[in-house]
């Protein structure tokens, strides 16, 4: 199976044929992969080099022309570095743009902590009128992308090297009900679906999936912890623990109700490891999420 970033590169070159109205922005990431996008679009696939923050004032200024703008690098370098233009070259200019990352929370250990981007997502909430998108599956970022780039509006996309055995259908902006219990509500986002379903099997637990996370789906979760023995919410997301207890709580503000945040720990791992051992160690693998979903359903 390919990578989320296999798709993106060939949806993407597909679409740019497509579409005269899109425009490619790299930072030299992936740019062998669109070489022959390139060549047919020069005037629409454009390479910056190593400057970020170019990356996105230069989206920023063709989508001022009309445009639709995809700007695309690993996380870290995608929202975080370039943080000051996202807010001003496109938030406050009032344009749109689709970001699609690479790189996610820990899918390249061996590039260090500087290839990281657990708080992205966090940090994006900072700001007014995103759509986040948090593929679980190549064919789900495919459709996602599809959808995103149709816009005029402000989407992220966050790809990972993580993936779901199988994909599931994202015609929708909502939470999807994978399984249903009458115990409480698990939410899993994007590529944490596998292990959140091993997790709690067995468990009389509902599970939501999540492919967008903002804007969050408050009347899903509002209809699954309807008739519930208890409103007890557990979120699990790929990145920053907790990013997503704010809205879950706000969705259930009229009712009791406890949430748990489970994610990426703020505290930094300084060894290199693979995707698995930065899983475990962040609590992220199916056996110990299962110890801690269980744990707090018996509250």
């Amino acid at each position: 199976m390919d990578t989320m970033r296999d798709r993106f590169i060939s949806t993407t070159t597909r679409l740019l044929d497509e579409d005269p109205r899109l425009a490619l922005v790299l930072a030299e990431i992936s740019r062998d992969g669109f070489d022959a996008a390139q060549r047919r679009h020069p005037d629409r696939v454009i390479n910056v080099g190593i400057r970020e923050q170019l990356l996105i004032g230069a989206g920023g200024g063709i989508a001022l022309t009309g445009m639709r703008p995809i700007m695309h690098t690993f996380a870290s370098f995608l929202v975080e570095r370039p943080f000051e233009q996202v807010k001003l070259d496109l938030g406050h200019q009032v344009t749109g743009g689709v970001l699609v990352s690479a790189g996610a929370s820990y899918d390249w250990p061996a590039g260090g902590f500087t290839h990281m981007s657990p708080g992205d997502v966090a940090l994006l909430d900072t700001l007014d009128g995103w759509t986040v998108h948090v593929p679980g599956h190549p064919d789900e970022a495919e459709g996602l992308l599809r959808k995103a780039v149709k816009g005029d509006d402000r989407v992220y996309v966050r790809l990972s090297n993580q993936s779901n055995a199988t994909p599931h259908p994202v015609t929708g902006a909502g939470f999807q009900t994978v399984r249903e219990g009458h115990g409480g509500v698990v939410i899993a986002v994007g590529p944490m679906l596998d292990n959140v379903l091993a997790a709690t099997e067995g468990l009389d637990v509902t599970v939501l999936y999540a492919t967008t996370v903002r804007p969050f789906d408050a009347a899903a979760l509002r209809a699954a912890t309807d008739g519930q023995r208890d409103a007890s919410v557990v979120i699990v997301e790929p990145y920053l623990a907790g990013t997503s207890t704010t809205p879950a709580t706000e969705a259930l503000a009229e009712v009791p109700h406890r949430v748990l945040g489970l994610g990426v720990s703020r505290r930094e791992l300084r060894r290199y490891g693979t995707i698995e051992e930065h899983l475990t160690a962040h609590g992220l693998d199916a056996a110990a999420l299962r110890k801690q979903i269980a744990a707090f359903f018996r509250q």
